[in-house]
């Protein structure tokens, strides 16, 4: 089952959206987003809980 993030879902004010066949492959997309257009070069664990709880199956 594929996964999805949207940076909407945790409040962020960003149109970008990533979807994946596993959360890994999904983290790892929103990881490489997250240092390149949000200049985060790790993502915090309170910002991590939130993109877990926010990535949905399809």
């Amino acid at each position: 089952m594929a996964k999805s993030f949207a940076c909407r879902d945790i409040g962020m004010s960003c149109d970008f959206t990533a979807r994946a066949g596993s959360e890994e492959e999904l983290m790892k997309k929103i990881a490489s987003h997250a240092k390149k257009a949000h200049n985060m070069r790790q993502i915090d664990p309170a910002t991590m809980e939130k993109v877990k709880e926010a990535i949905t199956d399809e």
